[in-house]
């Protein structure tokens, strides 16, 4: 266990709209949801001791920016002691939160402010290079890419595998976009807002046996933030705190065909040491934020962190069990299938996710009462498994 539970709290979230924004300036996309973030908090910007970015991929030259302190100058901020990045690539959200809190509990900092920002729909030749780059990324270059592996037919194979092994059904498959989807209409800051059905989803085009098009995410431009601070200084601040809690994780390979289960990762493993440390249980959790990149990984997570039986979760999602009103609310942002794929910022948009719910300010999809959250991410090929557990009360 990480031993810092309880430790740190998440006290200010920001966010901008995930889109196509051509007009706007790379830098506008993690100025404005880190102004936000740092005016929710209710700590003075100059009080930020800490600025830690994620990676941005669609151009090297932004990314060095945000290496070498540009946000510290863009904000006016005038006590930083160190900028550091933390990128690993979906699983940078967990990442961010996991390394703020150790510094927070070491004392080596006061108040973290962790930001993505990123261009992947208008940035790399209006979008069609994101879309190359995207589709080999964290694939190796060595054994895989060169033979056509890519992300359609890694999402294809844990599919096929997972419905051979489970007997889940097609229908059951999109009905997890279908769930997203509905969280997403009330979403704001989500770029696909209108419904969407199983014969919709099922009747689009076939990327790659068994997966259809509306079964796969699109990049957008977006960005994101949030501060963290002590828990003992969470108290005096204005929003109610999102405590970290727990938090486990796994690595399991990088080159996907080394993988031994491509149905089931390190979920299981990470998910028992979140909860272990949290001293919580599934049954605990009023809301789950899932990635989804596809919606084979957010039913496999759903099942392995122990939500619903193995090859049940499909059913939970068709009965309506994880939308908006129903007993196991899940990714409630819309995720990355209808909120957008922004790259490293799918994961940190959860986070963001998971303590807007537990601060209460979620407006039209707040779940009522919400307590505990359970946050995920993973980078690359599914490579890894985070699982972060957050409170807005210390068990």
């Amino acid at each position: 266990m990480s031993n810092i539970k309880g430790k740190a709290a998440i006290v200010g979230i920001g966010e901008i709209p995930t889109g196509r924004h051509a007009d706007k300036a790379a830098i506008h996309f993690a100025v404005e949801p880190a102004r936000e973030a740092i005016a929710d908090s209710g700590i003075h910007k100059d009080e930020i001791d800490f600025v830690m970015p994620t990676g941005a991929v669609f151009n090297s030259q932004f990314n060095n920016d945000l290496v070498t302190c540009r946000l510290v100058e863009e904000l006016g901020l005038k006590n930083v002691k160190t900028n550091a990045q933390v990128f690993a690539g979906g699983a940078s959200g967990s990442c961010l939160v996991k390394t703020a809190a150790s510094l927070i509990a070491a004392g080596i900092a006061k108040n973290v402010l962790c930001v993505h920002a990123d261009k992947l729909g208008t940035g790399l030749a209006g979008g069609q290079a994101g879309i190359d780059l995207f589709s080999t990324a964290g694939i190796s270059g060595e054994w895989e890419a060169p033979f056509g592996q890519h992300y359609s037919t890694i999402a294809a194979l844990s599919m096929t595998r997972y419905m051979h092994e489970t007997g889940c059904t097609p229908e059951e498959m999109a009905a997890v976009c279908v769930s997203n989807r509905k969280w997403a209409e009330l979403n704001p800051n989500a770029f696909f807002r209108k419904p969407v059905t199983i014969e919709e989803i099922l009747a689009s085009k076939m990327l790659s046996w068994p997966l259809n098009a509306k079964m796969s995410n699109m990049l957008f431009d977006g960005g994101s933030a949030f501060v963290m601070t002590s828990a003992e200084r969470a108290k005096d601040l204005p929003n109610t705190p999102a405590y970290l809690l727990g938090e486990g994780s796994r690595v399991t390979h990088f080159v996907h065909s080394q993988e031994k289960d491509i149905t089931r990762f390190g979920w299981a493993d990470a998910g028992r040491d979140a909860f272990a440390e949290a001293g919580l249980t599934p049954q605990d959790i009023d809301v789950a934020e899932i990635y989804d990149s596809y919606p084979i990984y957010e039913l496999i997570t759903f099942e392995e962190l122990g939500f619903a039986p193995r090859g049940e979760g499909g059913k939970m999602f068709a009965s309506g069990a994880t939308w908006p009103g129903g007993k196991m609310p899940t990714t409630t942002n819309g995720g990355m299938l209808s909120q957008g794929h922004t790259g490293a910022g799918g994961g940190v948009a959860l986070v963001v996710e998971a303590a807007r719910q537990i601060m209460h300010k979620a407006g039209d999809r707040q779940v009522p009462n919400a307590r505990f959250a359970v946050e995920t991410g993973t980078g690359g090929t599914y490579m890894d498994s985070q699982v972060t557990i957050f409170g807005n009360e210390i068990p």
